[in-house]
């Protein structure tokens, strides 16, 4: 696939499936999709349609079982693992429900975490007005335990960014939040997306969906609209 039209994810006929006992469960059934560069993609669908799986897919946190997927005009589908980890920590940034963090670590310590896997060389200063402009600069050596749930989110998304990705995945990103500081949270992906990022929402909140630029729904394995 060449990279055209802005195309930076391209999914054809993606399928996923494990093998419990005898059983084999399907859990993609041949998934098309196109991202373009600078997009806003909502993923929505009722627990267990395969949404998260799909994101873990994109992101190269684990492989299909059948299809073929360009990233930015190249087919990972025959990468080694170790060029699926360079690929992860290099071209995505991730924010989880439960943000993942480091609780009896400093703030500093979290957002740090992914340039110690990184070749890229980010400056102290860019990380200092990364975590000022997402008002945590003064609480940089506080314990993220000390922090409320808002606070501790934007730790998330300061950790998802600084290593300067092209793509975000965010999975349930307000789930976990009150409506108000959730409301938040979705700005700043939306003005990460608007500074020229791609990023991917999987969420079961049509609020947040809405604030998308486009929206995949999913039943069942499968792609069932876009709109």
């Amino acid at each position: 696939m060449d990279k055209k039209n802005g195309v930076v994810i391209q999914m054809e006929h993606i399928q996923k499936s494990v093998q419990v006992g005898k059983n084999k469960i399907e859990i993609l059934k041949g998934i098309n999709l196109e991202v373009k560069e600078g997009e806003m993609l909502a993923i929505m669908g009722a627990s267990g349609c395969g949404k998260s799986t799909l994101l873990n897919l994109i992101g190269c946190l684990d492989v299909p079982t059948d299809g073929v997927y360009w990233l930015k005009g190249a087919k990972v589908n025959s990468r080694s693992q170790k060029q699926l980890a360079i690929i992860r920590n290099e071209i995505f940034g991730y924010v989880i429900q439960d943000f993942a963090l480091i609780l009896d670590g400093t703030v500093w310590e979290n957002v740090t975490i992914p340039l110690d896997y990184s070749k890229k060389k980010v400056k102290k200063e860019e990380v200092l007005q990364l975590l000022q402009a997402f008002g945590l600069e003064k609480m940089r050596k506080t314990k993220v335990s000390l922090l409320s749930g808002g606070e501790q989110q934007r730790v998330a998304i300061v950790r998802a960014l600084v290593n300067q990705p092209d793509i975000i995945l965010a999975d349930e990103p307000t789930g976990a939040l009150d409506s108000k500081t959730g409301d938040v949270v979705m700005e700043i992906l939306r003005n990460i997306c608007d500074s020229g990022k791609t990023v991917l929402v999987v969420t079961h909140d049509k609020k947040v969906a809405k604030k998308c630029d486009r929206i995949l729904f999913m039943k069942d394995g499968e792609v069932f609209s876009q709109n």
